[in-house]
């Protein structure tokens, strides 16, 4: 062991053999697979703390205390992206003339193992001295020490390789292969850089010596750290990605679609319902047969449908993803699902997926540190080849913070700003952000952050839509409107009001019925101008005898039904006129609504009584929602089209 010049104490690893992996791990561990690591180097004993790297960075002191964390010189030093560790690499090299770099993934498991094959290398748990606050943290923080080298080290002599912070690596995160190999390096490219041995305050199973995590080489927050390499790179050659495309990516047509050969619009047109959700049952990972929720779907110039949702056992795990499925133009039935975007154990929450009319795609997605919905930033992936491949992700908003969480329902205003809904807590009477863009996705400003939370009541201004989950659309005035979830007015659904471009909102009680858990509304202009609001007649836990709306028929009967209903509003939001019952009618069948919603009977007065709904209007003139599992397509004439009338009896 020798120490180098900024005071980090440098372990010797020997060259050898182990299996990396863990068959009963995670589904990107596996397979399991013999590795062997040709020359010895040496590994930092413990992570880099605040006073080694502020050697070379002396402005990082202005991350310390970040969430209570690592104020003292002596503590890992977090929130370093790993180009910042990369950087910090190269200046060690040349201030030394020897090379030092970040360990490759195989190097790191192999140091941390130490010759042991438990999932630890104490064994088949990890000892109380060894734990920094493990255990699940959704929303708060509880401070610990992160002090380097307090526990005891493993038979290599290495320091908090289980816990304390996460640790960057050299590889992008890619799937294992089969057969053994030599100094791996991972794979040639990637979205994720891969970090190791999990953090302090996260479950245990996450710091397993196999375990593997990753996100964008530019984030940075509380949980990640890194330590060094001494050594030579390796001389290997990454491994190329995958040649076996997802189903969504696979032969897909690039002519641009003219969209004449739609429906007749002059006439009523409804399909479905139809299932867009087809999970292979039992799947533990990358796909999740649990729990499917919270779409998004858009057009695409080819005339394709592409719908997104999350994935997942709980919603907030760290496991939790991004799935997709394509309708193509002219099929009448979805693919089955294909992972879509995974960010390796961190919670991928709230999606929005948009066609800007012309030839893009934007993917506009959360990813948090580690678990739950209020600790994410923001992501921007597009397409020019409808959606058959991506840009990588890059960061938006890099603040892991409450205003982050994607609602599907981007939109463009007519002065051509692209505006997207997020939710700006996780609380159920919380209120919606907008993140908006006025340079085609570049850049993005938060007009109400900083700004205190605003009372949530009738003729009240805030800096926030009043209620989660909120949709919006553009009024012929250029102001914004928008209906939301909870923050309810005088009991009624609240409606928000902006003429500053979501600089303020204006609360009013709409005329319509609040929503709640399991429900998420649609709201958007169509391009025959009407405003159209897709909601439920009763929240998801209120029995019949308490809810309901009252329609009238082709006969102009007055008739009670319940579910998901449609109005529109031909006036600018100030009356709605029509309001149609959302269902297929006929005898009564029993579907699957997926997600929160479960099972429910479909017949003339009862649709949907939940789900997550999202919708898109085709060129053609088709609207197409989505709920938590189903598929609806109907048009604006079917919507101006009464019920059928009672039969005698």
């Amino acid at each position: 062991m020798f120490e180098n010049s900024v005071g980090m104490k440098m372990a010797p690893i020997p060259a050898g053999s182990f299996l990396m992996g863990q068959a009963d791990g995670d589904w990107d561990e596996q397979p399991v697979h013999p590795v062997t690591i040709s020359q010895p180097f040496f590994l930092a004993a413990t992570e880099a703390t605040n006073a080694q790297y502020e050697q070379f960075d002396p402005d990082h002191r202005a991350y310390r205390g970040i969430h209570g964390f690592a104020n003292r010189d002596d503590e890992a030093v977090i929130s370093v992206s790993w180009h910042d560790a990369a950087r910090f690499c190269e200046w060690l090299s040349r201030k030394e003339g020897k090379p030092y770099r970040l360990p490759t993934e195989a190097e790191w498991e192999y140091a941390c193992r130490a010759g042991t094959t438990t999932p630890f290398h104490t064994g088949d748990a990890l000892p109380r001295e060894c734990q920094k606050n493990q255990r699940e943290m959704r929303q708060d923080f509880a401070p610990v020490d992160l002090g380097v080298g307090q526990t005891p080290p493993n038979a290599w002599g290495l320091y908090d390789m289980h816990g304390n912070v996460e640790e960057w690596c050299l590889d992008w995160h890619g799937p294992y292969e089969a057969g053994e190999q030599v100094d791996p390096v991972g794979r040639a490219d990637g979205d994720f850089k891969v970090a190791r041995g999990g953090s302090h305050s996260t479950e245990v199973r996450f710091l397993r010596s196999a375990n593997r995590l990753g996100t964008l080489p530019e984030d940075r927050h509380w949980l990640l750290g890194f330590r060094v390499v001494q050594a030579d790179p390796p001389k290997t050659a990454p491994l190329p990605l995958p040649e076996e495309k997802p189903l969504w990516a696979r032969e897909v047509s690039q002519k641009r679609h003219d969209w004449s050969d739609g429906p007749d619009m002059s006439r009523p047109y409804f399909r479905g319902p139809r299932e867009y959700v087809k999970m292979p049952p039992n799947s533990t990972g990358p796909l999740f047969s649990k729990h499917n929720h919270q779409p998004a779907v858009t057009a695409c110039p080819n005339g394709d449908l592409l719908a997104i949702w999350y994935t997942c056992n709980t919603e907030p795990g760290r496991e939790l993803a991004v799935a997709a499925a394509r309708l193509c133009r002219g099929n009448e039935e979805w693919e089955p699902a294909a992972p879509f975007w995974d960010a390796p154990d961190r919670n991928d929450h709230g999606s929005a997926i948009w066609w800007d009319g012309q030839g893009t795609l934007y993917h506009i997605n959360g990813l948090s540190t580690d678990v739950y919905w209020a600790k994410l930033a923001l992501i921007l992936r597009v397409s020019t080849d409808n959606g058959a491949t991506w840009s990588k992700a890059r960061l938006i908003n890099a603040d892991h913070q409450r205003r982050n969480q994607v609602i599907a329902g981007t939109l463009q205003t007519r002065e051509g700003f692209i505006i997207q809904p997020c939710d700006a807590g996780p609380s159920g009477t919380g209120g919606t952000a907008l993140h908006i863009s006025r340079d085609r996705g570049k850049t993005w400003t938060d007009p109400g952050a900083g700004r205190p939370d605003p009372e949530f009541a009738e003729g009240k201004t805030g800096a926030l839509i009043a209620g989660i989950h909120a949709g919006v659309a553009q009024l012929g005035d250029g102001a914004l409107l928008a209906f939301g979830r909870g923050a309810n007015v005088n009991d009624r659904m609240p409606m928000s009001v902006s003429t500053n471009m979501g600089g303020t909102w204006t609360y009013h009680a709409s005329p319509f019925p609040p929503i709640g858990g399991g429900q998420r509304l649609v709201f958007l202009r169509l391009r025959e101008g009407p405003l159209l609001l897709v909601s439920f007649t009763n929240p998801k836990n209120v029995g019949e005898q308490a809810g309901g709306l009252w329609i009238a028929d082709a006969s102009g009967a007055q008739r009670r039904v319940y579910g998901m209903f449609a109005a529109l509003s031909f006036d600018e939001g100030k009356t709605w006129p029509l309001r149609k019952l959302l269902t297929a009618g006929g005898p009564a069948r029993e579907l699957d609504g997926g997600g929160n919603t479960g099972r429910f009977v479909m017949d003339d007065t009862h649709a949907e009584p939940a789900g997550y709904l999202a919708a898109t209007q085709t060129p053609d003139g088709v609207i197409h929602l989505i709920s938590s599992r189903q598929h609806y397509a109907f048009n604006l004439a079917w919507l101006q089209t009464p019920a059928a009338a009672r039969g005698p009896g």
